[in-house]
């Protein structure tokens, strides 16, 4: 299972009684926030979320097979925490 953004803003504004519109706000500023940090953020029994950099390497297009670089960059990544992970399970 899969929760695209939608869900998401829909599970937020069900539970917190809120409108969808403010309810993608929230969303819409929490991802801004973590995209701007380049730091570790560590969300007390939910888990972290971290930046690595991705090194550049050669990509290929299937149809002609063309190569080309893929530039080196940055890829969030998130560890969930024992908490979230106990109640999942």
């Amino acid at each position: 299972m899969s929760l695209g953004k939608k869900d998401i803003i829909q599970n937020i504004s069900s539970k917190a009684q809120i409108s969808t519109i403010s309810s993608g706000l929230i969303l819409e500023k929490l991802l801004s926030i973590i995209k701007t940090k380049s730091e570790i953020i560590k969300l007390a029994n939910f888990g972290v979320f971290y930046l690595r950099d991705t090194p550049s390497r050669i990509g290929r297009n299937p149809k002609t097979k063309e190569e080309f670089v893929i530039p080196k960059r940055k890829k969030l990544f998130f560890k969930v925490s024992n908490t979230v992970k106990s109640a999942l399970n």
